[in-house]
């Protein structure tokens, strides 16, 4: 059996509790599926925080200026 680290453990419990289960709920299933659940949910949230945080930055750099005419040199 492949050690895990004690972050992705955390991970992992904050995972599945942040989507309303308890790590006590997945203590039924085998390891493989526990595994494999846990693994989905954290490659999930990480997902959709980069795509929120890219989402944020790209409406920010498409904000229309206060002076649309930009500078002008005379």
């Amino acid at each position: 059996m492949k050690k895990v680290s004690l972050r992705t453990r955390a991970m992992r419990s904050m995972m599945a509790l942040a989507v309303g289960g308890s790590p006590m709920m997945l203590g039924g299933c085998d390891d493989m599926s526990q595994q494999a659940l846990l693994g989905g949910l954290e490659t999930t949230a990480q997902t959709l925080s980069q795509t929120l945080i890219s989402v944020f930055f790209l409406n920010l750099a498409d904000e229309p200026s206060v002076n649309a005419n930009g500078l002008t040199t005379t």
